[in-house]
């Protein structure tokens, strides 16, 4: 892996086939799961939660994609209130989380907390460390907005970096300054970088951000191309390619970010490298996102701990990539509990049991957000986007040319199983009758 700090690893035991199939329980039923009209009555509630992407499984571009409202129907009661803990996990990030559920609650026709809207940029709450360095933001929309909003106290647009530095983007001619002028520093040295998403002006943006780079944040000096360190790089959204209304993909911030770190290594030599990478397939997103799940399951009086993750999507390379490497992680975190638990015992009777440091070895995100409760993550791909089910996925990477393939983010390996949906369905209103039968929940007063 080429990035640091919070970007994870992909393990390389294969995904555990066990669990798919539903409870052998009595049927649930949503009464049973609704707390009463008050709000927070105590109630077992369902112990499952959904995790649905936006683009190509609801909406395509601003297109409401059909099954959409017949689905989310399904998941509220009468009362407009639901039935089971639902989070929107998008890679989007050019828009605050309150516009996000706007939208969605015109589009779905039932009200949508920004609660319940995790941004691919959502995660960066965390990081605690970064929030009073100065940070340059890259993307579009109220980039300065929403990163006050996550907490970031010291906020400079790539336009204000232009407009001090006027001399430093000198691609589009007519933009160009028509008067020799000198920078106007009044600005703060740039501290770190945030890539929220794609921007409008990619040659711009591109420009300033390695020039930011390769400067240490001083942008009155020359490169420091010898350096093997720079700034800190925070990124959001590795989507290469995302589905609007056009018939084929279009470019996403994935695409923007191959760019950017082709032009530094081909300056440097050296690999770019990221503090974070966050946004599907990222686990920490999953991680956030489950946290998102379980405080709404608390908010409404659900006892019961969530188990079980259901990810909605149409992206071989994120929606299902991501959904199977959380599944991956939660197996092995509790492959290692199971071993701590088991040296526990042994050590009890007074035999020696040295335990791995791995088993105890939790991430600073998961002491952040606390332990998941769940135990697994399913994940189901959507025929209404990004995935054409005529495209055949390679069963060994090794025959096949990687870039060609997997449309994933440089730092997460391709790996077959990892892209191997648990179970493919037509849209999203299927996706939701396979869940109901799979955990025998049924929405019956």
């Amino acid at each position: 892996m080429k990035a640091s700090g919070l970007v994870f690893r992909v393990a390389g035991s294969l995904l555990c086939r066990s669990g798919r199939l539903g409870s052998t329980a009595a049927p649930r039923t949503a009464a049973a799961a609704c707390a009463s009209a008050g709000g927070k009555t105590e109630q077992p509630g369902p112990d499952f939660g959904l995790l649905f992407d936006i683009d190509g499984v609801l909406v395509r571009g601003r297109t409401p994609i059909p099954a959409a409202k017949k689905a989310f129907q399904k998941l509220v009661d009468s009362k407009g209130q639901f039935v089971i803990p639902v989070v929107f996990v998008t890679n989007a990030g050019n828009c605050l989380r309150q516009k996000k559920a706007d939208q969605l609650s015109h589009i779905l026709g039932v009200p949508i907390s920004q609660d319940q809207v995790m941004m691919s940029h959502s995660p960066l709450k965390m990081l605690r460390k970064y929030h009073d360095k100065c940070v340059l933001v890259s993307g579009q929309g109220p980039v300065l907005d929403i990163a006050k909003n996550l907490g970031f106290t010291k906020v400079v647009s790539i336009d204000e970096l232009r407009e001090s530095f006027p001399l430093l983007d000198m691609v589009d001619h007519n933009r160009r300054p028509k008067l020799p002028s000198s920078p106007i520093v009044n600005l703060p040295k740039v501290e770190a970088v945030i890539l929220f998403g794609e921007p409008i002006r990619w040659e711009t943006n591109l420009q300033l951000i390695i020039d930011v780079l390769l400067t240490n944040g001083n942008l009155s000096n020359t490169y420091e191309t010898s350096h093997s360190s720079h700034l800190p790089l925070l990124a959001c959204n590795m989507d290469l390619v995302w589905m609007a209304e056009a018939q084929a993909p279009r470019f996403g911030h994935g695409t923007f970010m191959v760019c950017l770190e082709n032009i530094y290594k081909k300056i440097t030599g050296r690999d770019l490298k990221y503090e974070a990478l966050m946004g599907k397939p990222s686990e920490l997103t999953y991680h956030y996102a489950e946290y998102l799940i379980r405080e709404q399951a608390a908010e409404r009086g659900w006892r019961a701990p969530i188990r079980s993750l259901y990810a909605i999507g149409d992206n071989l390379m994120t929606d299902i990539y991501g959904a199977n490497l959380y599944n991956r992680y939660l197996e092995e975190r509790l492959a290692r509990k199971s071993a701590k638990a088991l040296a526990q015992v042994v050590a009890a009777t007074g035999a020696p049991a040295p335990v791995s440091q791995e088993v105890d070895a939790d991430s600073g995100w998961e002491s952040e957000l606390a332990s998941p409760s769940a135990t697994s993550c399913k994940s189901i791909l959507v025929c209404t986007g990004v995935y054409n089910p005529h495209t055949e996925v390679p069963k060994d990477a090794s025959q096949c040319i990687k870039e060609t393939v997997f449309h994933g983010h440089r730092d997460f390996r391709f790996d077959p199983a990892l892209v191997e949906p648990g179970n493919v369905v037509q849209d999203v209103d299927a996706a939701v009758e396979l869940i109901f039968k799979m955990e025998k929940f049924t929405t019956s007063v």
